[in-house]
């Protein structure tokens, strides 16, 4: 049986082994709206928990809109030019409004990339479009810290100074902070290097609640939450995509509950029940442009790790155009081979702030713990491959077989869209498919 994975921007084509009997996870079909450009209008014109950005922006001087990194498919050419016209309508100067790209800790989006990513040429040519730079002291205001675990926060100005102040994002799974978008856009997306540190401590990231699709007891989205709260008023635009990439819903307002509101939808049909756990899964990194390097990679190893059973294999396929990733991260996967999984555990236990990118090396240890991980990719480095961690495969159809004649089991999942699909374990139901 051949199946599609996301992969790259074109996708990998697998024939599964005759041995095994495969079940397909997806999401389940969400109704595609005729007009992308009427929900995103509709949310505008609905506002939770605001006024409608006209009214939010009567009288104000200045306004920061703030756009998610490449790394997330986020269709900003479909509301960006109307967010930009209304500000400009109800006063605001074109030179007093800013859009600012939510970097948090990963590289800056500059040429062709930068167009790619705002998707309007008119907002390129009438608005500045800047990235956020963590590291840049000078760039940020420090408004203290929070009340509950003491991070610190510390923000861009640019966004802090603005008197509209408008995050734009993604709501989809998010394998730390339980759901992407509204206020983690803010934090850790336009935030200084200490707070982002922060934010991934082990203090953090080994807390149970620091899980995909949970908001409950989850410390990064209590801290999140702090920090909208002593920054004030800000506002938000979240859109949800189905896996073709297809706006399917949005929300506008008061960023906490416009935020809310989607993550409600969202939940519909990113949590999948699936009615067993297995030995053999197979998976991806979602694809561009969330695959373009291992860092990000990791985000697949982890979320479907609930239906994974203990001992089990999980084969991901990462295209890897742009490598491993950072230096910093680099060095993480270095010592994370080094001192092997407990010690370098042991070694982030013992800090209060995390080193930049070693999160990520630390959120590679849950599926670790779990089972073999064993990644395919066509574009990294072999070279790199020491330090990855995992085993390093050329062919995904072999390593099923392997997997299915090691465990006698021929129940193998399939996961298409990898991240993007969080499977939950429930014997009671399913809403994968057997084939």
């Amino acid at each position: 049986m051949k199946i599609d994975l996301a992969y790259g921007q074109i996708g990998l084509n697998v024939d599964l082994p005759d041995s095994a009997r495969p079940t397909i996870i997806r999401k389940p079909s969400v109704p595609v709206p005729a007009s992308p450009e009427a929900v995103v209008a509709k949310a505008m014109a609905s506002p939770i928990g605001s006024g409608t950005l006209a009214e939010i922006a009567q009288g104000r001087k200045s306004a920061c809109i703030l756009i998610c990194d490449i790394t997330r498919p986020v269709p900003n050419g479909l509301f960006l030019q109307p967010m930009v016209r209304t500000l400009l309508a109800a006063g605001i100067p074109a030179s007093a409004i800013t859009i600012l790209v939510a970097t948090g800790l990963h590289r800056p989006n500059e040429g062709e990339e930068l167009s790619e990513l705002v998707g309007d040429q008119w907002v390129l040519d009438t608005i500045k479009t800047v990235n956020h730079f963590a590291q840049n002291d000078d760039d940020h205001i420090d408004m203290g810290v929070t009340a509950t675990r003491q991070t610190p926060v510390k923000l861009d100005r640019r966004f802090v100074e603005a008197e509209v102040r408008i995050a734009t994002g993604l709501v989809e799974p998010h394998f730390m902070a339980g759901y992407s978008g509204g206020r983690k856009v803010v934090a850790p997306g336009v935030a200084h290097q200490d707070t982002i540190r922060r934010f991934h401590s082990a203090e953090f990231m080994e807390d149970p609640g620091a899980v995909q699709c949970n908001l409950d007891g989850n410390p990064l989205h209590e801290e999140q939450l702090e920090i909208i709260r002593m920054l004030g008023d800000v506002h938000a635009l979240n859109v949800v995509l189905d896996d073709d990439r297809n706006l399917v819903h949005a929300t506008f307002g008061e960023i906490i509950e416009s935020h809310l509101g989607a993550v409600a939808f969202a939940r519909t049909f990113t949590e999948v029940p699936v009615g067993q756990r297995f030995k053999t899964l197979v998976t991806s990194a979602a694809g561009y442009p969330l695959d373009q390097t291992y860092y990000q990679t990791v985000k697949g190893m982890v979320t479907p790790l609930d239906i994974l059973e203990p001992g089990g294999t999980l084969i991901i396929a990462s295209e890897c155009t742009e490598g491993l990733g950072s230096e910093d991260y680099r060095r993480a996967q270095a010592r994370l081979v080094s001192l092997g999984p407990e010690a370098f555990l042991n070694s982030l236990l013992a800090k209060s702030a995390a080193d930049i990118d070693e999160w990520q090396t630390e959120m590679q240890l849950k599926p670790m713990r779990v089972g073999s991980i064993l990644l395919y990719s066509d574009k990294l480095p072999a070279a790199d491959d020491a330090i990855t961690g995992v085993t390093r495969i050329d062919d995904i159809a072999k390593a099923v077989a392997e997997s299915i004649a090691k465990s006698g089991d021929p129940s193998v999942a399939v996961i298409p869209e990898g991240p993007y699909v969080v499977p939950k374990f429930s014997p009671a139901g399913s809403a994968s498919e057997p084939v």
